[in-house]
């Protein structure tokens, strides 16, 4: 089977010949696994044997000019397109340190909002022309990637305390962010389509979650960003394209929510933040698409996350409706050969 005929049988809730498998690997795992044997001249995921699959995206940001503040041989600071202030350090696998937020009232956010208008240009026309049609030839999966949201609010253009603030305070405000960024995706993806382009279901990163519980209420979730959720997912359901929802954190207690809405599938499924997969599985088997839920802590210890693919894998797989990963991604602690492992186990577990 081709992987986008292994994962349509997945969000058909169907069977195929074995479960789908993709992940991320880190920038530094990709090193190490070089260092350890793995060619540079193919695709990993070609090497492996394991699926295929490919994105789609637009620009939404404001675009706010990049320009770098201040550069040394171990970090750079630097304005991005959404406002935000970053130090990135230059070590593989770290991660940015946020400084400081451009758009951080209502009265930055108006003029933020106006600059955040549709053109042409917000597509990178020549990257789909390049491979789109090679990506079709291959049979690969192709997503839709939105970029709106709770997350993405907070963690590019106003900062975390801000949101939460405005969230209790000005919610208004909070609401229109989250319409306009949407508004431009849908923009965006109306046009992508009307050219000719086809993407087998839409994906976006909202993590609403943290260890053990949420950054904010359901009765929050639903007066303010659940309606949003659901209009990405009646723009996609209209046009016969599915819904994946990436949410990091423990999220138990919103699937009820996020299924009523029409979510397809849910990513990642973190077991170290609390979330429950078997038990999600039995309660949501027949509605929701599982993706992920194998622990990300595990994979460096080749037995213990043996155990665990024997342990989640048989059950998850049911029916269709699992596709395999880590709980989040792969660190550059995992070695070549156990990642060799891990798919070699899937493989026979996740046969049907």
């Amino acid at each position: 089977m081709t992987s986008k005929e292994r994962f349509l049988r997945m969000y058909q809730h169907k069977e195929a010949d074995r479960v789908p498998i993709i992940d991320s690997p880190w920038a530094g795992t990709f090193r190490r696994w070089h260092n350890e044997g793995l060619p540079t001249d193919i695709e990993w995921t070609k090497f492996f044997d394991i699926d295929l699959t490919a994105g789609i995206g637009c620009c939404n940001s404001p675009r706010y000019p990049y320009t770098v503040l201040e550069e040394t041989d171990r970090y750079r600071i630097y304005t991005t397109e959404w406002g935000a202030t970053l130090k990135s350090w230059k070590l593989e696998d770290s991660t940015p340190e946020f400084i400081d937020f451009k758009v951080n009232t209502p009265e930055a956010w108006e003029e933020a909002k106006a600059r955040m208008q549709y053109s042409d240009d917000r597509v990178n026309w020549q990257y789909l022309k390049q491979n789109y049609d090679r990506w079709v030839s291959e049979g690969r999966w192709i997503t839709g990637n939105f970029w709106f949201g709770f997350d993405v609010t907070h963690s590019w253009m106003v900062g975390t305390e801000t949101l939460l603030v405005a969230m209790y305070e000005e919610p208004d405000w909070v609401m229109d962010m989250f319409d306009t960024y949407l508004n431009l995706d849908l923009q965006c993806f109306d046009k992508i389509l009307a050219e000719g382009y086809k993407i087998d279901c839409i994906s976006w990163p909202d993590d609403m979650g943290y260890k053990g519980t949420m950054f904010f209420s359901n009765e929050m979730y639903r007066e303010m960003l659940k309606p949003f959720h659901k209009k990405a997912c009646d723009w996609a359901h209209e046009r016969g394209i599915y819904v994946h929802l990436h949410s990091c954190g423990d999220i138990m207690d919103r699937v009820d929510d996020l299924v009523g809405i029409g979510i397809d599938a849910l990513n990642p499924l973190e077991v170290k933040a609390g979330m429950r997969p078997l038990e999600l599985k039995e309660k949501y088997g027949d509605k929701l698409v599982f993706h992920g839920g194998i622990n990300a802590v595990l994979w460096d210890d080749k037995e213990a996350i043996i155990e665990e693919i024997r342990k989640y894998v048989p059950k998850m797989k049911e029916n269709g409706g699992y596709i395999f990963s880590s709980d989040h991604s792969i660190p550059n602690t995992v070695t070549f050969e156990n990642f060799k492992a891990i798919v070699d186990e899937v493989k026979r577990c996740g046969s049907y």
